[in-house]
């Protein structure tokens, strides 16, 4: 293991908590060596980390979900096969999340440049109990960009609400902790009935009087975040236009 960041440490501790022998995570100017390298380093740095580790072992990984195996080319050159191996998990670097339990049911983007590489990544992902799918290099940036949106982008709308929630009186902390049940009980009903049918609220109703009192109290607390809500709202009015009355009657 190569980059000693979040997801090398958990990495690295899961797997050798799965019965694999495991080298590092090893750091800048480390030897490398071993029947696989595996690469936990930001996407510009691969190609680089791929040409300090070449010829060093058969089979050499990333974990970007968005670079394309090609960035692995200087280790390829030098014979190596290459693998991809992206762990569609979030990780923080809190202690917690080095436990093995962290990637166990979440799903894992692999790849491979031949056959044998491809299971090899698949080996890795069934071993810390992931669910292995494979990922074509030309989709890699729609899946990537649907992670982003899914888990970077809903972090920045919370701390949207969190502010918006200074209106009503309360700090940050008093904000996640009163809207974390209401945030975790409408992810659990966007998987369980998707999107249109887990949309509550006052755009679900059609009630525009309610939505226009929303926007004018995030004018009043921070105006600069009204593009944001005004294209969530349309956002949800898309969601919701089969069942709305005013949807109806303008659809007529």
């Amino acid at each position: 293991m190569v980059g000693p960041g979040r997801l090398g440490r958990a990495l690295a501790c899961a797997l050798r908590a799965a019965g694999r022998d495991v080298v590092g995570p090893l750091g800048r100017g480390e030897r490398a060596e071993g029947d696989g390298v595996l690469l936990c380093v930001p996407d510009g740095e691969i190609p680089a980390a791929a040409a300090a580790v070449a010829g060093c072992a058969p089979l050499v990984g990333h974990t970007s979900g968005a670079t394309p195996l090609a960035a692995l080319e200087p280790a390829l050159a030098a014979g190596a096969d290459g693998l991809g191996l992206h762990p569609l998990q979030t990780f923080s670097g809190a202690e917690g999340e080095r436990s093995p339990a962290r990637f166990r049911g979440a799903g894992c983007a692999v790849a491979g440049t031949t056959p044998a590489a491809l299971e090899a990544a698949r080996g890795l992902a069934l071993s810390l109990g992931m669910r292995p799918f494979e990922l074509e290099e030309e989709r890699r940036a729609a899946y990537h960009a649907a992670a982003s949106i899914a888990s970077n982008f809903l972090v920045a709308l919370e701390a949207t609400a969190e502010r918006v929630a200074g209106g009503a009186g309360l700090s940050p902390a008093e904000a996640r902790a009163l809207l974390a049940p209401l945030v975790r009980a409408t992810v659990e009903n966007w998987v369980e009935l998707g999107p249109e049918r887990a949309l509550t609220g006052p755009v679900a109703r059609g009630d525009e009087l309610t939505v226009a009192k929303q926007r004018a109290a995030v004018r009043a607390q921070a105006p600069e975040l009204l593009p944001l809500f005004d294209a969530l709202a349309e956002s949800a009015r898309s969601l919701a236009a089969p069942r709305t009355p005013h949807a109806a009657e303008g659809a007529r």
